[in-house]
């Protein structure tokens, strides 16, 4: 079995988290704490692959993510 180290990116609202890999468009989930949408988003990441790799995609396995902000007047 090979080990991927894939980004994700988690957001939080009053209704828990909401978490999303940005690699493989279309992946994401929640929980209601943080702990738990980490735990759903390694299951909706391998789902998501083996849907894939089922369909003869290839997996993008050196993606370069970067966070940054901008100003936008409002």
């Amino acid at each position: 079995m090979k080990q991927l180290t894939l980004p994700i990116v988690i957001e939080s609202d009053a209704d828990g988290y909401f978490v999303s890999c940005p690699s493989l468009q279309g992946c994401y989930s929640q929980g209601e704490t943080y702990e738990e949408a980490v735990e759903n988003i390694k299951d909706a990441i391998r789902l998501h692959i083996e849907d894939r790799l089922a369909g003869g995609e290839e997996i993008p396995e050196h993606v370069s993510v970067s966070l940054s902000t901008v100003e936008v007047a409002v």
